[in-house]
C-alpha cells in the first residue's frame, strides 16, 4: 500500500441530514477514482461504507467508517457519517479529524435539521465547507429552491461553481462556472463524460451565475477586488487561486450538482476537494499544553516526534478492538513501540492499517495527516493521545452527548446475563454516547442512549455480534417521595424472649426541606437519654425506612429528622432495638406529615421544521408540559419547554410520527415537581399492585 506524503493529503468527512445520499455519494467517488471496479449502491447493500448488516437492512448510516481513494496524485481520505440524530457524535467525531466538511443537501428536501446541526459543528471546529445539491435526478428536484433555503439559513456566501445540465429525470451534467465548459454525463453509472461548451439555452443564465462568483470571491480578496473594479473581472487563474483562499477561509462555501446514484458530476467534486481543501500542512491541528491546558496549535511535520489522536474505536468480535486514528504529527511506523499519554502507559502497535470501509491494508508508516488504524491496542480508548513521554502538548478528548433516553434490558437466559457486562462494555468502547447502569432504587439495569433508534441498534449489536439476547422495556419513572408538613413522632421497640430481650425507643421531629436538599439527620440529644453508641443506629433505621418509602415505595426525599429524646435499658437495649425504634418513628411520623409523590422535571428542545411548530406545541401542552421559549433558525423551529419524565418516554416515536423523521428532540433532567393529586393515586395503586406480586414470588 501506497505511503502518502502530508502535502498530498485531503481528510472530508461526508456530513448532511440522513437520507440525503452521503453513502452513495462516497460509493460514487470510490468508484469515479478508481477505489474500488464497481459502483455500490445503498439499495443493494453493496457500498463501501455501509457494511454492518444493521445498516444494510436499514439502508442508512449507523456508525462513521473510513474509505480512501487517489485523485490527481493526492490521497482523499472520506470519513462517511451518520445523518439521523442519534447517532450526531460519531459525525462530530469525524469533523475533529478532518481539513473540510463536504456538506450533501438533498436537491428536493433543502435545508434539513441535521444540515444545521452539522453546519454548526463544522463552524465550532472552523472547517472549509463544500455543499453537496444531491439527487437532482428526481422528481421536484430544484437548485433555485434548495439554493434560497440554503442562503435563508447560512447566509450569501454559499454560491453554485455549477449549474445542472437537465431537471429530474433529464439531469445529465453540468456546466461548470469557473472554466465555462460543459460536461456531458452518461447516465448509466460508469461516471463517463465529454466536454464541451456551454449549451447555448443556458449562456446567459451560466454568464450571470459567473458573475455572481467572481463578485463574491473578489470581496473576499483586497487584490482582487482592485483587479474587480479595474478590469470588470477576474480571470480563469485569478478566480481559481481567489476561490482557493475564499473556501479555505471559509468566506465562501462553494456548491456542486451531482446524482450520486447516476454518478453524474462526481469527477468534478473530486477536483474541487483536492483543489480548494486544504491539506494537514495548511491547518494546525488544535491541541492543549500539557503544563496548564492552554490552547496550543500543532503543525504538522513528517519529521517531528510522532503524535496521533485516536477518534474512533470498532468493536470486532474477531478482530478485538480496531483503533482509527489521525497521525497528527511525525511519522508512525509498523511494530513499533508508542506511548499513550492520556493512560501513562506503553502499547505495542502492530501493522498499521488503511480502512477500506470494513477492509483493510498493511502499510508500512503513516505519516502526518493522515487517518489510520491498528488492531489489538490493550488500553487505547476513544479520545487517547499517542505521543512521546516527553510531548508539551495533548489532544483534548471529543465532548460525547449525554445520553438522553434510556431502557431497561432484561437477559433471555443466564448464558446471556453472564455475557452482557462484557458486550455492553466493548460496545461502550466504540460508542460511547451508550452508557449502562444498575438503577440503585428499581435494580433495572439500564440501558441509556440517544433515542429509541439508538437503543434498537445497540440491541441488535448484542445480538449478533456477541450472542447476547435481551428483552427491551421502558423503564420505570424514578419518582421520590416527600412531606408537605412538621410533625413529631414517636419510635418503640420492645420485644421480651427467654433471655435478654431487645429495647429501643426514640423520639423525633421532621421537618420539610426545600428541594434538592434529599436528607438531614440532626442529633439534639441531650443527658443521655440515648447512649451515643446507639444514635447511628436510630439514624440507620430512619435510612432504612426512607429508602423504602411509605406511598409507593420510592425514596423519601427534602427532608429533616431531629433526635431529640428516648429511652434505654441497660440490658436489653442494642443497636438491633434502635434501629428498629428509627424505623418505626419514621414510619409514625409519615401518618401525619402528608407525604407526597415527587416526579422528574426535564428541559426538552425541540428541533422541527417550521410548518410543524403548532402541532409540537399542542402535544408538548398535552404531555403537562409547560412552553418556556421558541426560536426560528432558517426553516427550522426550536421549542423549548419543561415536561415530566414520565410523559417524554413514548416522544420519540410521536414527534418521528408527527413530522415524518425530520424532528428531533434532546432532554436532560431539571428538577423534581409534585405529581398532580389526580395522578398521585394511579401511580400509588400500580406499585402497591407490583410489590403485592413480588412479595408473593418471593413467598
Amino acid at each position: 500500500m501506497k505511503v502518502y506524503d502530508t502535502t498530498t493529503i485531503r481528510n472530508v468527512a461526508v456530513v448532511g441530514h440522513g437520507g440525503a445520499g452521503k453513502t452513495q455519494l462516497v460509493s460514487a467517488m470510490l468508484f469515479s477514482a478508481g477505489a474500488v471496479n464497481r459502483l455500490g449502491r445503498v439499495d443493494d447493500g453493496t457500498t463501501v461504507t455501509d457494511f454492518d448488516e444493521e445498516e444494510i437492512a436499514r439502508k442508512h448510516t449507523l456508525a462513521a467508517s473510513l474509505a480512501h481513494a487517489e485523485w490527481q496524485k493526492a490521497k482523499v481520505n472520506l470519513i462517511d457519517t451518520p445523518g439521523f440524530g442519534n447517532f450526531l457524535s460519531d459525525a462530530r467525531a469525524a469533523l475533529r479529524v478532518a481539513e473540510a466538511a463536504v456538506v450533501v443537501v438533498d436537491a428536493v428536501s433543502g435545508v434539513e435539521v441535521q444540515t444545521e446541526k452539522v453546519w454548526a459543528i463544522a463552524s465550532e471546529f472552523d472547517l472549509p465547507r463544500l455543499v453537496v445539491l444531491n439527487r437532482l435526478d428526481r422528481e421536484r428536484a430544484s437548485l433555485d429552491r434548495t439554493l434560497e433555503s440554503l442562503r435563508a439559513v447560512f447566509g450569501r456566501a454559499v454560491v453554485p461553481l455549477c449549474l445542472p445540465i437537465g431537471e429530474e429525470a433529464g439531469f445529465s451534467g453540468i456546466v461548470d462556472l469557473t472554466s465555462m465548459k460543459a460536461y456531458a454525463y452518461k447516465t448509466d453509472g460508469s461516471g463517463t463524460f465529454s466536454e464541451g461548451p456551454v449549451p447555448a439555452a443556458m449562456a446567459p443564465a451560466a454568464t450571470a451565475a459567473r458573475e455572481a462568483l467572481v463578485e463574491l470571491v473578489a470581496e473576499a480578496d483586497d487584490t482582487l477586488m482592485e483587479r474587480f473594479f479595474e478590469e470588470g473581472g477576474l480571470t480563469e487563474e485569478e478566480l481559481a487561486g481567489g476561490l482557493r483562499k475564499a473556501v479555505r477561509s471559509g468566506k465562501v462555501f462553494p456548491l456542486f450538482c451531482t446524482s450520486a446514484t447516476l454518478n453524474v458530476g462526481i469527477a468534478q467534486l473530486l477536483d474541487a476537494v483536492v483543489s480548494y481543501v486544504p491539506s494537514p500542512v495548511d491547518r494546525p491541528f488544535p491541541a492543549e499544553a500539557r503544563n496548564g491546558g492552554a490552547a496550543v496549535a500543532v503543525s504538522p511535520s513528517e519529521t517531528a516526534p510522532y503524535a496521533a489522536f485516536v477518534w474512533k474505536t470498532i468493536a470486532d468480535p474477531f478482530a478485538g478492538r480496531i483503533t482509527l486514528f489521525r497521525v497528527v504529527n511525525g511519522t508512525l511506523k509498523s511494530d513499533s513501540t508508542i506511548y499513550n499519554l492520556t493512560k501513562d502507559t506503553q502499547e505495542r502497535l502492530g501493522s498499521l492499517l488503511v480502512m477500506q470501509g470494513k477492509g483493510q491494508s498493511t502499510v508500512p508508516e503513516l505519516k502526518a495527516g493522515d487517518l489510520g488504524a491498528v488492531a489489538k491496542l490493550k488500553e487505547t480508548q476513544t479520545g487517547d493521545t499517542l505521543a512521546e513521554k516527553t510531548s508539551t502538548f495533548v489532544f483534548p478528548p471529543t465532548t460525547f452527548a449525554s445520553p438522553l433516553l434510556s431502557y431497561a434490558i432484561e437477559p433471555k437466559s443466564r448464558a446471556d446475563e453472564e455475557k452482557i457486562s462484557t458486550a455492553l462494555q466493548r460496545i461502550h468502547e466504540e460508542d460511547p454516547t451508550i452508557h449502562f447502569s444498575r438503577d440503585p432504587q428499581t435494580k433495572e439495569l439500564l440501558l441509556s442512549g440517544q433515542g429509541q433508534l439508538h437503543i434498537e441498534v445497540t440491541v441488535a449489536k448484542l445480538k449478533r455480534r456477541f450472542g447476547v439476547d435481551v428483552n427491551l422495556k421502558l423503564p420505570r419513572v424514578p419518582y421520590r417521595e416527600t412531606i408537605n408538613a412538621s410533625t413529631e413522632a414517636h419510635g418503640r421497640h420492645k420485644k421480651q424472649t427467654g433471655g435478654h430481650g431487645q429495647f429501643g425507643d426514640c423520639k423525633i421531629r421532621v421537618e420539610p426541606l426545600p428541594r434538592g436538599s434529599d436528607f438531614e439527620f440532626v442529633d439534639e440529644i441531650f443527658g443521655g437519654s440515648i447512649p451515643r453508641q446507639f444514635i447511628p443506629a436510630v439514624e440507620k433505621g430512619i435510612q432504612d425506612a426512607r429508602q423504602r418509602g411509605f406511598l409507593a415505595g420510592y425514596p423519601l426525599v427534602d427532608f429533616r429528622v431531629v433526635l431529640h429524646d428516648g429511652q434505654f435499658h441497660p440490658v436489653d437495649s442494642n443497636e438491633l432495638s434502635f434501629k428498629m425504634a428509627g424505623r418505626l418513628a419514621l414510619k409514625d411520623a409519615m401518618t401525619r406529615a402528608r407525604p407526597t409523590l415527587l416526579e422528574p422535571i426535564m428541559n426538552v428542545e425541540v428541533y422541527a421544521p417550521s410548518e410543524f411548530a403548532g402541532d409540537l406545541m399542542g402535544d408538548i401542552n398535552g404531555r403537562r408540559g409547560r412552553i418556556s421559549g421558541m426560536d426560528s433558525r432558517g426553516a427550522t423551529t426550536v421549542i423549548r419547554a419543561q415536561v415530566p419524565m414520565a410523559e417524554m418516554l413514548t416522544y420519540e416515536q410521536q414527534l418521528t410520527s408527527a413530522t415524518g423523521g425530520r424532528g428531533s428532540y434532546q432532554m436532560e433532567y431539571s428538577h423534581y415537581e409534585e405529581v398532580p393529586s389526580h395522578l398521585q393515586s394511579k401511580i400509588i395503586a400500580a406499585s402497591k399492585a407490583e410489590r403485592g406480586e413480588v412479595a408473593e414470588e418471593d413467598e
